[in-house]
């Protein structure tokens, strides 16, 4: 399939925001913060910083894998260990945005033993412990599929897992090479026997040239492993190096998808050409509870 030439008028980036969205970028800088936002190029981050929002990066800027569809730079060498005192200045930051709902992700560190589990698990208590009340989501890494990662994970304070299965398993091999559709669904399914009542969330990117028969099976799995909670967006190229977009889905796929998805059994199902994993996570979240 070719690479369509222009993207279509509904897949315009809003504007980078007003002077709340400037009061975030000064927070997030003075306590010296990285957000996925900045580092994967997300087309709603100025919206969302409007809002007061911002998804949280931990652990550095650059990953150990080299996934084809992702725009945070890989690592070209060893690198740097966690921040022991970036736990505590993320909580701070949150109670000074005011957040009622975090969501913390990361790079994947599979340079660690722990894959960084432990660093996620020491920033939820920081964030707890400064936000009682807030909601906490953790959009997570495979972690190699480590059963004490996991429990790790498992045991500290949060309300959602996140972890995006982000295509569908006939295009793993080349989109992301260096994880495994099958671990991911294994994942889910034992962080929710780990945690019983705990959210599972997971979401999809569409128009990397998969087929309706495919994104039907990946929505069939992920509700098999208990995700509850789903997002599906469209595939925007980040560069020539990366996989070109195979089509752009038009507004009403979308919407196709987002009613084939409820009929399935999801709870809550945001879906659109601009909708992204963290995107309206704590509205989401809350419409999940609502039902």
């Amino acid at each position: 399939m070719t690479t369509p030439e222009r993207k279509p008028e509904w897949l315009k980036m809003p504007a980078l925001g007003g002077r709340k969205a400037a009061e975030v970028r000064r927070i997030l800088t003075g306590y010296g913060l990285d957000t996925v936002c900045n580092r994967a190029r997300c087309p709603n981050r100025g919206h969302c910083y409007d809002r007061g929002t911002a998804t949280f990066m931990l652990m550095g800027e650059r990953c150990t894998r080299n996934c084809l569809y992702c725009a945070v730079p890989s690592a070209d060498g060893p690198l740097p260990p966690p921040e022991p005192d970036e736990p505590r200045r993320l909580a701070l930051a949150c109670r000074e945005l005011g957040l009622r709902y975090v969501v913390l992700t990361s790079v994947t560190r599979d340079d660690l033993e722990d894959g960084g589990a432990g660093h996620f698990a020491a920033t939820a208590r920081a964030v707890h412990e400064e936000l009682p009340s807030a909601r906490i989501e953790l959009l997570v890494p495979d972690f190699r599929g480590s059963p004490e990662s996991l429990r790790t994970i498992a045991g500290c304070p949060l309300d959602v897992l996140n972890h995006n299965l982000e295509t569908v398993e006939r295009l793993f091999p080349y989109v992301r090479p260096q994880a495994s559709y099958r671990r991911s669904l294994d994942l889910l399914r034992a962080l929710g026997r780990l945690r019983p009542g705990l959210t599972l969330k997971s979401g999809l990117m569409l128009g990397l040239g998969e087929t309706d028969a495919d994104v039907d099976r990946a929505l069939r799995d992920l509700r098999a492993a208990g995700v509850e909670m789903l997002t599906l967006g469209q595939y925007l190229r980040p560069s020539e190096s990366h996989c070109p977009v195979c089509r752009y889905l038009s507004p009403s796929e979308f919407s196709a998808w987002r009613d084939r998805a409820l009929r399935l059994g999801f709870g809550t199902v945001a879906s659109g050409p601009l909708v992204r994993s963290s995107y309206h996570a704590d509205l989401n979240f809350a419409g999940s509870r609502g039902r």
